[in-house]
């Protein structure tokens, strides 16, 4: 698969396969801002507000979105992914719809990509051994942000680049069970 003006064999263009995952991906991702999003700003109008995705001690959103973590650039993190999650939707439909992006917008698109996924693994450490809190809804993001900036890595790789030898599904399975094995270590029982 490359980034040039040719189909594949199915008849669709090039992108046709990174374009669904950042459709879906970006759907998903900008659901999971909304709500948290909503859930935020019900918090500021009344303290007493619950969250619907508190269940218990340590999966609870509103401990983890009332951090400094939470809101790193001086307003909530939500509000990025509503931005940022709805780009990826709108450029996912476009190569679904069959566009043909130039070889600069995919590096800006991985560059911006890049920057979210260090920022997702900075927030799982941060859950995980600052502030000791899993939010449910931000567990979806990082689900979201492991394929979506490894396809898109290897979208970008040249023909014959060892990123494109591997098979395409280990990097994103060896992530996510890292990040479940890590889970497990820090929380364990008291997940649920």
């Amino acid at each position: 698969m490359t980034t040039e003006n040719h189909r594949t064999g199915q008849g669709r263009p090039a992108g046709y396969r990174t374009g669904l995952l950042l459709l879906v991906g970006g759907a998903i991702g900008t659901l999971a801002s909304g709500v948290l999003t909503y859930d935020r700003l019900r918090t500021l109008e009344d303290p007493l507000f619950t969250p619907g995705c508190d269940i218990n001690a340590v999966l609870s959103c509103g401990d983890v979105m009332t951090t400094w973590q939470g809101n790193l650039l001086g307003f909530p993190n939500m509000l990025l992914g509503l931005a940022g999650f709805g780009a990826l939707t709108a450029l996912g439909l476009a190569l679904v719809c069959g566009a043909v992006f130039p070889r600069r917008l995919w590096q800006a698109l991985w560059a911006g990509l890049a920057a979210g996924f260090a920022f997702t693994v900075w927030l799982i450490i941060q859950c995980l051994y600052v502030i000791g809190a899993l939010c449910p809804w931000c567990t979806a993001v990082w689900a979201v942000m492991i394929p979506l900036f490894w396809y898109v890595t290897r979208q970008l790789s040249r023909p014959g680049s060892p990123l494109r030898d591997l098979p395409h599904w280990l990097v994103p399975v060896t992530l996510y069970a890292t990040v479940a094995v890590l889970v497990l270590q820090r929380f364990g029982a008291r997940l649920f």
